[in-house]
């Protein structure tokens, strides 16, 4: 079958794991001792694992489990892991070789190791030959099987591996369990076509595949009615969105169709890719008005010889003229980024350029990373000859500049009011509210928790470089 035709899991598949899912309820009381068992899922990286785990979450509360943060609690603890980054893997590691000693003094517990990590075969073997006591482990491709993973570990008594290679499926109608509060992640689209030269996410996620827009309006829906207020769309790659689909249909089109959905509400996506960062998108943005003014816009270096070899597909002209054309379009509009400091075969010179690039665009705000090589990915086997060294100098200048720029860009807030969805209470100091401007902009205030989910009025009085600090108006 061609790559990206849609296809999903058959329903009389996903039943069957419900099934096994109720049967194993009364064996897991058993196994643990408890009418009540508890789970434990601990999440790493990315929203999309986010989400990810949230469904795991659902799976768990379909076989009986509740859920607990202390591992020593669990009955049953799951790693649902990220593999986009060498010291990601090595916390994972860490995490898992501190749970030696609870399995010893629990030997009834199940541990589950999921998610990007365990779809690569190094991964794999370290876990089989370096940690005897994981029960089970499984691929990102293969979440929707979890019940028959556990059925199968409790029947056979020996540690179960199900790491399957990408079929190009998608697995509806598998619940979740949110965080509460008033932001939700709604993934639309899974894997990735780009095979940027450094990351191993096409390899560990596999190829773009899109769910259907009627399944994604519906679930935004849901999401609505329980009343959620800030929804973001994920996707590796969200503007290429509707590869595969029989009917035609865009990110453009998506948005058009979850802005026309009643209530009072934001959109938000993450991550666009450049290359696939259309006029027509920003029109639409433009014109939805439930769409935030906001866009996260991975640059990943200013040099445009570099990222021809990441592989980007775009040029610093290129990237630029999307700006402005957004800043034209778009008032008051922000953008975020990523960098990545010191890929192979970059010099001072052209790490100059990123930061000069950082001045003509302005972000609010930068996820920075120094270069980290992943195996498999072409950028690992390419010769590397400045010092880890030279290169966190370099990041050091990049944060230093971006705390500058940040603060700026905060400044003309001062004595302004902005409408802010205030998302937390009492998480950056005791009576202190915060939450998020449509453009993005953190802000706190002080205020009782009870207006948590509301839609506020906040006059600024100061800045920080990553905040704005004021009052209820």
């Amino acid at each position: 079958m061609p790559i990206n035709v849609h296809r999903e899991v058959p329903v009389d598949a996903i039943e069957e794991q419900n099934r096994i899912a109720e049967f194993l309820r009364p064996r897991l009381r058993e196994r643990f001792h408890t009418p009540n068992p508890l789970a434990m899922v601990h999440t790493f990286g990315c929203q999309q694992n986010v989400a990810d785990g949230e469904k795991l979450k659902g799976i768990l509360a379909q076989m009986g489990f509740s859920f607990t943060g202390f591992p020593e609690q669990a009955d049953l603890i799951l790693f649902n892991t990220c593999a986009i980054r060498e010291n990601a893997e090595t916390k994972v590691f860490g995490n898992i070789g501190n749970l030696k000693q609870l399995k010893a003094a629990k030997p009834s517990m199940l541990i589950g190791i999921c998610g990007c990590m365990t779809e690569q075969s190094h991964v794999v073997e370290k876990l089989k030959k370096s940690y005897p006591y994981v029960s089970f482990v499984f691929g990102s491709h293969s979440a929707y099987l979890l019940p028959s993973l556990v059925q199968c570990c409790l029947d056979e008594g020996k540690r179960i591996f199900r790491v399957a290679p990408d079929d190009g499926c998608v697995a509806e109608g598998i619940p979740a369990v949110r965080e509460e509060g008033v932001k939700a992640w709604l993934p639309i689209m899974y894997g990735c076509d780009n095979f940027c030269s450094y990351c191993v996410v096409p390899y560990v996620r596999g190829r773009e595949r899109s769910r259907r827009p009627e399944r994604i309006l519906a679930e935004f829906r849901e999401l609505v009615e329980t009343g959620y207020k800030d929804i973001t769309l994920l996707g590796q790659n969200v503007n290429s969105y509707g590869k595969g689909l029989e009917e035609p249909v865009d990110f453009s089109s998506l948005l058009e169709q979850l802005n026309a959905v009643p209530g009072d509400f934001r959109i938000r996506f993450m991550t666009s890719h450049p290359k696939d960062c259309t006029h027509r998108l920003i029109d639409t943005i433009a014109r939805c008005e439930k769409v935030c003014s906001h866009i996260h816009l991975p640059v990943q270096c200013g040099s445009s010889r570099i990222l021809k070899e990441m592989n980007r597909h775009y040029d610093r002209e290129g990237y630029l003229e999307l700006v402005r054309y957004a800043r034209e379009k778009i008032p008051g509009i922000t953008f975020t980024s990523d960098i990545i400091v010191g890929f192979p075969g970059e010099t001072y010179e052209e790490f100059q350029e990123t930061l000069s690039l950082l001045r003509e665009v302005k972000y609010v705000s930068l996820y920075t990373f120094i270069f980290s090589p992943r195996p498999g990915t072409k950028a690992a086997k390419l010769p590397d000859p400045v010092r880890g060294e030279e290169k966190g100098r370099w990041f050091r200048e990049l944060l230093a500049l971006q705390d500058e720029i940040g603060l700026e860009q905060m400044q003309p807030y001062i004595g302004q009011t902005v409408q802010v969805l205030a998302e937390d209470w009492g998480k950056v100091g005791d009576g202190l509210l915060q939450g998020r401007t449509e453009s993005n902009l953190i802000v706190e205030f002080p205020g009782e928790p009870s207006l948590v989910g509301q839609f506020v009025q906040v006059k600024v009085r100061s800045v920080k470089k990553w905040a704005l600090l004021g009052q209820l108006d």
